[in-house]
């Protein structure tokens, strides 16, 4: 969302930062290339166009647009051969130095004084004193990084200029990785802007600054030179729309002389007309599920004079007390900062998105104004881009599913763009939200995919995982998988890694092993983003295109349930596991997934690496399954432990807890397990009655009691699912240090102090930075 802003809204924001953090020392090498130059020398294969070594480093956004042959007056300016016949045009935006020359005079005039001012400051002090020191600190600028680093210098030299590509050279991404195609040798850039009259961008910032009733506010910190900026309050925004697109004062029709007359005879009049001009986008807000029934109404209230009418503080207020209301006989109403600040977010945001519209379409008197200014008439942009920074600010999760669930329609709600086939609307929404994801097509999700380094000496990164054709056709395990996900777990996206569970006992368990036995306050899971998703055995294995695409760390808990053929009817049932039977598990997840076998012998012979699946050099899943678990009984059979395979994992839990089941009460399976263990005598007596006990029973409701009557850390967490905990943190743990160790190359020797600065670059702050960076985002 950052580089959709900065290539094709605030041009002028880019600073040092938005090169590429790999790219810095590459940019810094450049720099030093240059110092070696003596001075007066002119620049040697550095003058433009560019040469390889800016090519590589420099930000780029290319931009591609399908368009048909009937459209080829929207592109005709764009066209790269003259007999083209329709398809896709490419543009480059990329940010390079404006004028090179300068750029590298300037530099070497800088680097040369600061290092000529540190030797004569050495040779005096040295002179002074035979046993001083000299100084080892680097006067600013240490190298060209640290030049353009420096207030607002990178604007000064670098500017944002597009070239066209060649559609015939597109090279798609691979597993998320770009490969932009190279710009051919002596390419020269477009004069003017080639999206000017091809799209109508608007931006809505995530910072909207909503403040609650008797506070100031954050002030107006917007940029009014796109229909995103500007004030964020309500009244300022409507004010504007009024400006536009109501103000009969503006090239007045015949219909706006009554509104005219009527504001010198009375207020109530005009109150009247902006009630009748707001009428439809409060109709679109209705349509939000805004107000309801218990919400106060929306009412605008004007003084005098048409546009400073609307410049009052109470502009527009929320009706408390009403005398609409029949019974009601007083008038109560209070500013719109009374309200709650998720409604007035999202009263925002909507009103918003339909000024954008209506300024798409030139609504009301916008069309007569362009005229009026001898603008282009002929044509409105046909592609209009909307992006919309993390909506859910302030809203609860239901107004957030509302939202993105009708934005789109609201962008799309005029009768012109719904008769036209050329005009087309993209929203591009950037969220941390799991509601707002839950609302949305997979075909529509790009998941931003942290990548830590393989090398200490390699920087972080990130790819972008397209989810569009991640389960392929829409066939029936494809709408399971689609079903599931929608319906219980997008919060995945937002995971620092996932545990798949067998069932309802696991999922509602698990987090009370995890908080009572991993909760060290650096690297334990209890303090990690992490998703559980419950899914059955059978169906788990569905899940694999997502998990694959994703590469978080993955522990998958699951049973073995194990079974022999029968006889008779060549199809496989349920039975007691025991080694050396000929036994195999029905576990789909085992059998089609990972470790691939069906054979419950070689499944209990697996060692731990065995276990673990490596999806790429990034991401792993490791499966957790029932192994033999030595139990005792204070019987005739003494002390002498037997090893026992559980069915599942409820009864690998009682085994493990012995003691404890044995004194619960209760009803259903804990009884059942209470009982099994009294009247069992010997270990694999007590391993039969344990299965026998597991049929038939609701595992949801055993987890349930088991809470209700034991608390959980006296509850010792199966080892099957120990072990896989223990690799889960172990897996974060090790993420965690490839990505915050390897950034310490970078500035660890950069350090430069610009004299009457107080701030000093620190190699610490790219950690925290980097730190802060992890979290993930999907749009």
């Amino acid at each position: 969302m950052s580089a959709l802003k900065l290539f094709l809204i605030k041009q002028s924001r880019f600073n040092i930062t938005d090169f590429t953090l790999s790219n810095w020392a590459k940019l810094i090498s450049i720099g030093n290339h240059w110092e070696k130059i003596k001075a007066g020398e002119e620049m040697p294969d550095s003058k433009l166009p560019l040469g390889s070594e800016w090519e590589e480093i420099l930000p780029t956004l290319d931009i591609w647009i399908s368009a048909s042959k009937s459209e080829i007056h929207y592109i005709s300016h764009l066209l790269p051969v003259l007999k083209w016949d329709g398809g896709l045009i490419g543009v480059r935006f990329r940010l390079e130095p404006d004028d090179i020359e300068k750029l590298y005079k300037e530099y070497l005039s800088a680097f040369t004084a600061s290092s000529d001012t540190l030797k004569l400051a050495n040779k005096q002090n040295s002179a002074a004193d035979a046993a001083a020191q000299k100084y080892s600190l680097k006067l600013w600028p240490s190298d060209l990084q640290d030049f353009l680093s420096h207030r607002g210098r990178l604007g000064s030299f670098f500017k944002v200029k597009s070239y066209l590509l060649d559609y015939t050279k597109i090279n798609p991404p691979v597993e998320g990785k770009a490969f932009a195609q190279p710009l051919p040798a002596g390419s020269e850039a477009l004069e003017a802007n080639p999206l000017k009259g091809l799209i109508q961008i608007d931006l809505i910032d995530a910072q909207r600054g909503f403040s609650d009733l008797g506070d100031p506010g954050t002030g107006d910190s917007g940029d009014d030179s796109h229909e995103g900026g500007g004030s964020r309050k309500l009244s300022e925004q409507l004010k504007r729309y009024y400006s536009k697109h109501l103000d009969p004062s503006e090239l007045p029709d015949p219909a706006d002389i009554d509104a005219l007359e009527g504001i010198h005879l009375a207020q109530k009049q005009f109150d009247s007309k902006l009630e009748v001009g707001f009428e439809k986008a409060f109709d679109e807000l209705r349509g939000m599920g805004y107000p309801g029934l218990t919400d106060p109404k929306l009412r605008i209230v004007t003084k005098v004079e048409p546009l400073e009418g609307m410049s009052h503080s109470s502009s527009v207020q929320y009706d408390v007390l009403s005398p609409d209301d029949g019974a009601v006989t007083i008038t109560a109403k209070l500013p719109e900062q009374s309200s709650g600040l998720g409604y007035q977010n999202l009263i925002s945001i909507i009103f918003r998105l339909i000024s954008f519209r209506d300024n798409w379409m030139l609504e009301g008197k916008a069309q007569k104004k362009r005229d009026a200014e001898g603008g282009d008439t002929k044509i409105h942009p046909p592609l209009h881009l909307v992006l919309v920074e993390e909506p859910e600010a302030h809203l609860h999760a239901q107004v957030q599913q509302v939202f993105i669930r009708k934005a789109y329609n609201v962008l799309r709600n005029h009768d012109q763009i719904k008769k036209n086939p050329h005009f087309k609307t993209q929203l591009v929404v950037s969220t941390h939200s799991s509601h707002v994801v839950y609302e949305a097509d997979f075909a529509a999700l790009r998941y931003f995919r942290r990548i830590p380094p393989l090398r200490k000496a390699e920087t972080p990164s990130s790819v972008v995982a397209n989810l569009s054709g991640l389960f392929g056709d829409a066939d029936k395990t494809q709408r399971f998988r689609m079903r599931y996900l929608r319906t219980t777990h997008c919060d995945l996206f937002f995971a620092d890694a996932v545990i798949i569970v067998e069932g309802a006992a696991e999922r509602m368990l698990l987090p009370h092993f995890i908080r009572e036995n991993f909760s060290d306050p650096i690297h334990g899971l209890y303090h990690r983003y992490l998703s559980i998703l419950e899914v059955g055995g059978s169906f788990a294995h569905c899940l694999r295109p997502l998990i694959d695409a994703l590469a978080l760390p993955t522990l998958l808990i699951t049973d073995l349930d194990t079974g022999l053929k029968d006889a008779t009817s060549k199809r496989y049932k349920s039975e007691q596991p025991a080694l050396g039977e000929g036994m195999v598990t029905m576990n789909s997840t085992l059998r089609d997934w990972h470790p691939k076998q069906p054979e419950l012998d070689k499944l209990a012979a697996l060692s731990a690496n065995d276990k673990v699946l490596k999806i790429d050099d990034y991401g792993s899943l490791r499966v957790a399954f029932q192994m033999p678990v030595a139990v005792r009984l204070d019987s005739n059979e003494g002390t002498i432990p037997h090893n026992v395979i559980p069915y599942t994992f409820e009864d690998c839990l009682a085994l493990e807890n012995l003691e404890t089941f044995k004194n619960l009460g209760g009803l259903g399976m804990i009884a059942r397990f209470s009982e099994a263990i009294h009247n069992s005598k010997t270990v694999p007596e007590l391993a039969t009655n344990l299965y026998k006990a597991l049929d038939g029973s609701k595992k949801g409701r055993f987890a349930l009691d088991l809470l209700f009557e034991v608390p959980p850390n006296q509850l010792v967490v199966p080892g099957y699912i120990a072990e896989g905990l223990e690799w889960l943190q172990k897996e974060l743990q090790e993420k965690d240090e490839k990505i915050l160790v390897a950034p310490i190359s970078i500035k660890e020797t950069k350090e430069a102090v610009m004299p009457g600065d107080d701030e000093i670059s620190s190699p610490m702050g790219l950690l925290i930075e980097q730190e802060i960076d992890s979290s993930k985002e999907t749009v």
